[in-house]
C-alpha cells in the first residue's frame, strides 16, 4: 500500500498542542464572560437541512455554502450562527423564556477563497439577546459592555468599539431625498474604511447616479467627527426632519450614556458615522470593533439590532440584538503579530514524575498526591536516559520535575526541579503542592495574549 502524504486542507486550522492550549484559553475566557452577563450556552447542529440554511439567503451565501446529500436528504452545514439561532428560537418558542439570551461557540463553514485571515472552516463566539414583540434598548447597550470585557480578558486592550444607528443614516437619506437608494448607499459607505471617503464619493456618482451636490452632502455628513459628545452635538443639528433619524439619534444617544455606566470608558467606543454594516437585516444599532495597532485586519467583532429574527419559520415577531467575534481570524492575527502571551501556561502538564527506581510505586503514590493536590501530573515511565527525560520535559514546557531516587524515598521527601531557574528543592509531597501552586499561580492566571508596549 503507497503512503498517502499527510496534508490540512487550505482554509482549516490545525494547531500545535501549545497554541491550541491558548486558543482554548481564550474560548474558555469567552465563555465565563459571556456567563457572567447571564447568557444560556447553545449548542445547534453542524448539519441542518438545506432549506432551513437557505430560506433568507442566497446569492453569495448560496455560492458559498457547503452543501451535499445523503440519501434522500438535501443537507448543508451552516455558514453562520444567526440563521440555526433563528430556527431553533421558533421550533422552542413556548419553551423559551423572554428575552432569550444565548452565546454560542462553534464552528461555521464557508466555501470561499482561503487567505491569510481567512479560513473556510473557523470559530465564532455569538451573543444575543431576542425579545417576544420587543426588546429595550438598553440591550444596545450592554453588548459593546460585554465586548470591553471580553476583550480585555482576553489580554487586548488597545481597541475600540465603534457604534452607529442605521436608522440615523435611512432618516439621514431621506432628509437629502434619496431614501429608495438608502441600501445600497449604505453598502458603499461601509466601504469607507478600505478605500476612503472621496472613492466612495466617486461610485456614489458613477454607480448610483447621485448629483455630486447631494453627494458632497453625504460626505460632509460623513465626516462629522470628535469626542461622542461633540458628533451627537452635530446630529442634534438635523432634528424634526424626519422620524427614523430621530428615533435612531434618541437610541444612540440612549446606548452612549449607559455604555459609560455599564462600564466602557470613553476611550474604547467612538461613535462613528461610516458603520453601517453590510447586512440588510440590521436595522438599529451596529458596532463593529477595531485593534487599533492593526487596523488592516477590519473588524475581528460585529453586530447590531435586528426586527425580526425568525420571519422566515414563524409570524411572531421576535427583534434581537446580537454581536459576533470571528475567534479563529482573531486568534491568527494575534499569533502573527507575536501576540500570544509566553508566559501563559501550555504544557500539558505541571509537573512530571520521575521515578528513578525500579518500584514505581512510590512515583504512582507521588502522581496521586499531586493529582488530588490540583496538579495537573504527568508520569513519566519510559525506559529512557535521564538527559533524555528532561529533554522530553523540557520540549513540552512542563514547569517541574519531581525526582524520585533512593536518597529521596530513605528521606520520604521529593526532589523538585525547576525547569526554568534550575533551582531543585528537597520537599515532603504536601510542601511540593503548595510550593507548586504559589510558584504558578501567576502563570496560571496570565491571559493568552499580550499585547506589545508602544511608546
Amino acid at each position: 500500500m503507497p503512503i498517502q502524504k499527510p496534508r490540512t486542507l487550505s482554509g482549516f486550522m490545525e494547531l500545535l498542542p501549545q497554541k491550541q492550549v491558548l486558543f482554548d484559553a481564550m474560548v474558555e475566557k469567552l465563555r465565563r464572560t459571556y456567563s457572567l452577563y447571564g447568557f444560556s450556552p447553545l449548542d445547534t447542529p453542524v448539519i441542518e437541512a438545506s432549506e432551513i440554511l437557505l430560506t433568507k439567503s442566497g446569492g453569495e451565501t448560496e455560492k458559498q455554502i457547503y452543501r451535499f446529500t445523503k440519501g434522500d436528504s438535501d443537507l448543508s452545514l451552516r455558514f453562520d450562527l444567526t440563521v440555526p439561532l433563528a430556527k431553533y428560537v421558533a421550533l422552542h418558542y413556548n419553551d423559551l423564556a423572554f428575552p432569550f439570551r444565548r452565546f454560542q461557540i462553534g464552528k461555521v463553514y464557508r466555501g470561499e477563497r482561503a487567505q491569510r485571515g481567512r479560513f473556510r472552516e473557523f470559530y465564532q463566539a455569538d451573543i444575543d439577546v431576542i425579545g417576544d414583540g420587543a426588546l429595550d434598548i438598553l440591550n444596545d447597550a450592554e453588548m459593546p459592555a460585554i465586548i470591553y470585557r471580553a476583550f480585555t480578558s482576553l489580554g487586548l486592550d488597545r481597541f475600540v468599539i465603534r457604534v452607529n444607528n442605521r436608522k440615523i443614516l435611512s432618516g439621514f437619506y431621506a432628509i437629502i431625498e434619496e431614501e429608495d437608494k438608502a441600501p445600497e448607499i449604505m453598502r458603499l459607505v461601509d466601504k469607507v474604511e478600505k478605500i476612503g471617503l472621496e472613492k466612495v464619493g466617486l461610485m456614489l456618482v458613477d454607480d448610483l447616479n447621485i448629483s455630486e451636490d447631494t453627494v458632497g452632502e453625504i460626505v460632509e455628513f460623513m465626516a462629522i467627527k470628535g469626542s461622542n459628545q461633540e458628533v451627537l452635538t452635530a446630529l442634534e443639528e438635523y432634528r424634526g426632519r424626519n422620524e427614523a433619524f430621530d428615533q435612531g439619534l434618541d437610541e444612540l444617544k440612549t446606548v452612549c450614556r449607559y455604555l459609560v455606566d455599564f462600564g466602557v470608558p470613553e476611550t474604547h467606543f467612538a461613535i462613528d458615522l461610516s458603520i453601517a454594516r453590510g447586512l440588510d437585516y440590521y436595522t438599529g444599532t451596529v458596532y463593529e470593533t477595531r485593534l487599533l495597532d492593526y487596523p488592516e485586519i477590519g473588524s475581528p467583532c460585529s453586530g447590531g439590532r435586528y426586527d425580526n429574527l425568525a420571519a422566515y419559520y414563524t409570524e411572531k415577531q421576535l427583534p434581537g440584538v446580537g454581536i459576533s467575534i470571528g475567534l479563529t481570524r482573531l486568534f491568527y492575527v494575534l499569533d502573527e503579530q507575536g501576540l500570544l502571551n509566553p508566559d501563559a501556561l501550555t504544557a500539558p502538564a505541571e509537573v512530571l514524575v520521575l521515578p528513578m527506581t525500579d518500584d514505581l510505586a512510590p512515583a504512582v503514590t507521588l502522581a496521586t498526591q499531586l493529582r488530588e493536590g490540583g496538579i495537573p501530573t504527568h508520569l513519566y515511565h519510559e525506559s529512557k536516559k535521564f538527559k533524555q527525560k528532561l529533554s522530553y520535559a523540557d520540549k513540552l514546557g512542563v514547569p517541574f520535575v519531581a525526582l524520585l531516587g533512593e536518597d529521596e524515598l530513605a528521606q520520604g521527601k521529593v526532589a523538585l526541579k525547576d525547569m526554568s531557574s534550575g533551582e531543585q528543592l528537597l520537599l515532603p509531597a504536601e510542601e511540593a503542592v503548595r510550593h507548586i501552586h504559589t510558584a504558578l499561580a501567576a502563570r496560571r492566571s496570565a491571559p493568552p495574549i499580550q499585547e506589545k508596549n508602544y511608546v
